[in-house]
């Protein structure tokens, strides 16, 4: 090759170099600023997530009020203990006492009692979930339940559980819960009763004993808190108090001329229609509710306490 020829092609190979490398750093530069902006954006969008669950952290803790919706008749001689609502106006009560001790089908628009199976006179009825066409019931004072037909009511069998006692019963329709007047959930296999795990229910650093009756809503479970007017809202995960319920003027407004009632127990919910429906033992009322936000100056779990003696 002659030596003008090498010189006439030095200049093409250095300009190709160039562009090669140009087009190299332009490349590289192009990644650096998406990667920058992807960073930019990423970090971005992580905060305001952040701030977002920092938000529903801090507002998912709530004390409550009510609104009533409307009455019903209730049996004021029922000791209530367990209450479920099954549709079609229709809900299953659990009564207490021994000596009249019962599982019974009600009318919710009239109150009357359809049917009743009456338990055994050594027996004292506690909590009653309903889970595929069967009733399952806790008695006092004992480690064992009752089955039930929804239909007959006619008892089909027994079951043991592994709490010490049978106080309340609900089912998410995977688990049945129960509570035994302690501050502990128990979280058991609804077929053998088998215990899962248990949770321990806290507010903060305090234990919240005498859990009662028992309502799964909305992935949560609600528990009358037993010698109160009060309803604690509770994480079925890990225990962790969501929040209370404060139906105090419940209770006042019946009292007058109203001898003989006892504590607000009784927690029903109607899943296909979000009704929430509450009684207690010997109350002349059933009541459908609906919960909102109490007023800033109790949304202070302290003053909620206050509201809702913690004993145990």
């Amino acid at each position: 090759m002659s030596r003008r020829r090498r010189m006439a092609l030095k200049p093409t190979m250095k300009t190709d170099i160039v562009t090669i490398l140009s087009r190299r750093n332009l490349t590289v530069l192009f990644g650096l600023i998406l990667t920058a902006l992807l960073l930019i954006v990423y970090s971005t969008s992580f905060r305001q997530a952040a701030k977002h669950d920092d938000g529903i952290l801090k507002d998912r803790y709530r004390v409550y009020t009510f609104d009533v919706v409307k009455e019903y008749d209730h049996d004021r001689h029922a000791f209530t203990q367990g209450l479920v609502y099954a549709g079609n106006d229709t809900l299953y009560e659990s009564t207490g006492m021994y000596g009249s001790s019962s599982v019974r089908k009600v009318h919710l628009q009239s109150g009357q009692v359809l049917q009743m199976h009456r338990m055994e006179r050594n027996f004292f009825g506690e909590g009653l979930t309903l889970l595929n066409d069967r009733l399952f019931q806790v008695a006092w004072r004992i480690r064992s339940g009752f089955i039930y037909d929804t239909q007959s009511l006619s008892m089909l069998g027994r079951f043991n559980h592994p709490m010490k006692d049978g106080w309340g019963l609900a089912t998410d329709g995977k688990y049945i819960y129960g509570s035994d007047g302690t501050s502990t959930i128990y979280v058991m296999e609804p077929s053998t009763f088998k215990e899962e795990r248990r949770v321990l229910v806290k507010d903060q650093d305090r234990e919240i004993h005498l859990l009662n009756e028992l309502e799964y809503i909305d992935g949560e479970l609600w528990a009358n808190v037993w010698m109160t007017d009060c309803i604690v809202r509770i994480s079925p995960l890990d225990g962790k108090v969501l929040g209370w319920v404060l139906l105090h003027e419940l209770r006042n407004k019946l009292l007058a001329g109203n001898k003989g009632m006892d504590v607000l127990n009784g927690i029903a919910w109607d899943l296909d229609s979000n009704r929430l429906f509450v009684t207690g033992k010997y109350w002349p009322k059933l009541y459908e509710i609906k919960v909102r936000p109490h007023s800033e100056e109790l949304q202070d779990r302290r003053r909620a306490w206050e509201k809702c003696p913690l004993r145990g």
